[in-house]
């Protein structure tokens, strides 16, 4: 199976269509992804001493830049002078900020009005900016008061990125009030399906208006801008897309956390690196809870047969590691996300599962289906190694960490309602019971001076990869 990585004509899409199939299929059949560069080497010559450069001009910015907040100027004030005719302008938005998914009763609008029907005046500029600031806030950082976001532990930049006063001297200096304000819906296209969506379901339809609505506010808790290349996974779509520019070039199903205390949070993190053929420290809740320590150093051949490694301390504390293997229950990759959840992306040695429907089952880490293929490419665009080395790499038996130059970010979401891997529209299982505090928090008053301060519990997840099927 051919597998190109100097992709200048068609980008990443070339890549996972002329090979990374072929190490799913490699890795599905147990014969090592040995097989996906064959015949290739007539290529590397091809290539020539510039591939590198090559390869920055195929991927000329895999991720966006990092915004350097330093030498900043202060921010615009919060209140700020409004012209008559910039003020119907902000009066108009509000009338129509149903489409959105708000509620026009959120805000000011009859005083606002009132003050309209005077010259330009002190109170106007107090009201039209204070429904401006809450525009702002709802429509960059979502409605939804933080406390009815259940496990949800991104942290937003877009405050700092598009700060409130100076949205506000912008729109008052174009006079362009609805087009500043519009700029901050998030820039995935799930947000306008969802809008479309909304638009098109009759009023009388009350619930399927409201989990709409719910679900276009949590677009607004991620970043406005996703990046050019990341991963994305819906939890209850029990689905993993690698995406550029906001388009799924690679979709693999996942496995994620049961219900309850191990059920997966939604984080954005960054991917540093690959590990392939990984060890497993096996928690203390199964070393000694479940009494695995002793077993493996009561009975040598089942320990070599599994992989596990004991060690007994001379205060008698038993460690116990999964050495790599066919038998090692991250299976041959995970990728590198550091994060105080300790959850990560790995391979299983048990790809029965991703059979299944119903595919919360594990303690929190997201099992993915032909990680081996992910991780492979991860280590390629990222620059951590070049194709021949990530194959010798993951075929060594060894444990080796692979760090990328350019970290990918990897959002973890909780959507109950959005597209599918195959562009339909879709209902997911609530599997978590996430919707309810937040679709309830739609019948309330809008929350005003709200903290953006995540404080819902951190559980430290204690893996267990085991097979749970």
């Amino acid at each position: 199976m051919k597998y190109r990585v100097n992709l200048l004509a068609s980008g990443l899409a070339a890549a996972l269509a002329l090979g990374l199939a072929g190490a799913a299929g490699a890795q599905e059949r147990g014969s090592g992804a040995e097989n996906l560069l064959a015949g290739e080497q007539e290529d590397e010559a091809a290539e020539g001493p510039d591939k590198d450069a090559r390869f920055d001009e195929a991927f000329p910015r895999m991720i966006s830049d990092p915004v350097v907040q330093g030498d900043l100027e202060e921010p615009g004030p919060l209140v700020q002078s409004w012209s008559l005719a910039n003020a119907r302008k902000l009066v108009a938005f509000i009338e129509g900020i149903a489409a959105e998914g708000l509620d026009p009763d959120d805000y000011d609008l009859q005083a606002l009005k009132t003050a309209l029907a005077s010259a330009p005046s002190e109170e106007l500029d107090t009201l039209a900016s204070r429904n401006f600031v809450w525009l702002v806030e709802d429509l960059r950082d979502g409605r939804t008061p933080m406390e009815a976001r259940k496990q949800w532990f991104v942290v937003d930049p877009d405050r700092d990125l598009f700060r409130t006063g100076d949205l506000m001297e912008k729109a008052i200096a174009s006079g362009d009030i609805a087009g500043t304000l519009k700029s901050l819906n998030p820039s995935y296209p799930d947000y306008a399906r969802l809008r479309d969506e909304l638009a098109a379901t009759p009023q009388e339809d009350t619930e399927r208006r409201k989990l709409i609505r719910a679900n276009m506010d949590r677009w607004r808790w991620l970043p406005r801008d996703l990046g050019k290349l990341y991963l994305i996974t819906n939890v209850p779509e029990f689905q993993l897309r690698l995406t550029v520019d906001d388009k799924a070039m690679k979709t693999y199903r996942t496995i994620v956390g049961k219900p309850g205390r191990t059920a997966t949070p939604q984080l954005a993190e960054m991917v540093e690196g690959v590990v392939f053929n990984p060890t497993w420290t096996v928690p203390q809740s199964i070393v000694k809870g479940e009494g695995l320590g002793a077993r493996v150093l009561a009975n040598p051949s089942w320990a070599r047969s599994k992989g596990y490694v004991a060690t007994r301390g001379a205060n008698g504390y038993i460690s116990v590691v999964q050495q790599p293997g066919p038998t090692n229950s991250l299976g041959r990759v995970k990728l590198e996300m550091p994060n105080p959840h300790a959850i990560f992306f790995h391979d299983t040695p048990s790809r029965h599962l991703f059979a299944q429907d119903d595919r919360a089952l594990s303690h929190g880490c997201i099992r993915t289906e032909r990680a081996l293929e992910l991780g492979m490419t991860l280590a390629i665009l990222g620059k951590g190694a070049s194709r021949d080395e990530a194959v010798e790499i993951s075929t060594s038996g060894e444990y080796t960490k692979v760090m990328i130059e350019r970290q990918i970010p990897a959002y973890i979401t909780y959507f109950t309602y959005g597209t599918n891997v195959e562009g339909e529209m879709t209902e997911f299982e609530d599997i978590y019971d996430r919707d309810a505090p937040v679709l309830a928090s739609l019948d309330k008053p809008r929350v005003r001076d709200r903290s953006n301060k995540i404080d819902d519990e951190v559980i430290v997840i204690e893996n267990d990869p085991r097979d749970e099927g």
